[in-house]
């Protein structure tokens, strides 16, 4: 099935107690809802529903799944019911919160904590517009993923991957403090059962191992995103994508650029975090945060980094065992 639109829940449907107000976001994978629990009190609920799978006509509140489908689809299901309930143990405030998950209309919904604000991208953009010099200060990108790495080393401690960290995930309340939002560990399923739907991964934020499939994925996966991630507040756009770079790398003329506007340790911190081979990046969010804060030139132990990488892999957690669910703030000005 070609992937399409589905049609989102009506406004004011009432579903396991809670009341769709209106959809606030969509993508290839799911649906995002601003709605009430009983209380009156504000929740985003994200919907399972794959457009490359499965077909939901205005009006009607199942989707139609077709039996050549249905397989990858039931794994889908299961794999973001199983994701959202792992989250749910997670409490930290750099993490989204999941407050509730539920079956209904042959779908899983998952309930989450609604914050006010915008995504870190939506911040880059504004301020690309106004022609902001430097586009983010290395104060705002230093205070910023120091929190970021808080919250993705509480999601590693929990034995799961982002997979799809980018600033269009990271999303920032009105007081500017970051939230991970968007997991793309589910995703990894279905890109392995069925390769054919559509790529899991976003270009240019995504890690070289995310290409491939059954690829080596750890928590160098996510520090790679967190290394691209960083260098689009610098630039305003992502790098060269990964696959791109393995045939022919053009990131030094990017570096060289932003010599004098940006630290050297900042620099090459950003440089270590985009080495193409998984072995030469940090090996956990720890070591690269120390590296953030240090203010001080970081150094490979390619070496260390193999022991690490090697014990990593025999620790199972729920993103590889199952490989598979899917991927928006007015910031205080005296930060950028």
């Amino acid at each position: 099935m070609a992937a399409q639109n589905n049609a989102p829940l009506p406004d004011g449907l009432d579903i396991a107690g809670y009341r769709i107000v209106k959809k606030i976001a969509s993508g290839g994978f799911s649906i995002v809802y601003l709605a009430l629990d009983e209380d009156g009190n504000a929740v985003a609920i994200k919907e399972y529903l794959p457009s490359s799978l499965v077909l939901r006509q205005a009006g009607e509140l199942a989707p139609l799944i077709s039996s050549e489908n249905l397989p990858v689809y039931r794994i889908g299901l299961k794999c973001f019911f199983e994701e959202g309930r792992a989250l749910a143990r997670i409490s930290h405030a750099n993490v989204v919160s999941v407050l509730n998950f539920f079956r209904a209309n042959d779908t899983v919904y998952m309930v989450m904590a609604y914050e006010s604000g915008r995504s870190l991208q939506d911040h880059i953009l504004r301020r690309r517009d106004k022609g902001e010099k430097p586009l983010v200060s290395e104060r705002f990108i230093r205070k910023l993923f120091s929190q970021v790495m808080n919250g993705l080393r509480e999601v590693h401690t929990n034995k799961l991957l982002h997979l799809d960290l980018k600033p269009a995930n990271i999303y920032l309340r009105l007081d500017g403090t970051p939230i991970l939002l968007d997991f793309g560990a589910a995703r990894q399923t279905l890109r392995t059962d069925l390769p054919k739907l559509y790529p899991m991964y976003t270009p240019g934020f995504a890690a070289p191992e995310l290409y491939i499939k059954n690829g080596n994925l750890g928590p160098w996966t996510d520090i790679y995103s967190i290394g691209a991630s960083i260098f689009a507040c610098m630039v305003g756009s992502p790098p060269q994508p990964s696959d791109q770079r393995a045939v022919s790398d053009k990131m030094e003329s990017h570096y060289q650029k932003l010599n004098g506007v940006y630290s050297a340790e900042l620099i090459q911190m950003v440089r270590w975090c985009l080495e193409l081979n998984h072995l030469s990046r940090p090996q956990s969010v720890f070591s690269l945060q120390k590296a953030l804060m240090s203010h001080v030139p970081v150094r490979k132990e390619v070496g260390f980094a193999a022991k690490l990488s090697m014990l990593w892999q025999r620790i199972p957690f729920v993103s590889r065992a199952r490989r598979l669910a899917d991927n928006s703030t007015i910031v205080d000005d005296n930060m950028v």
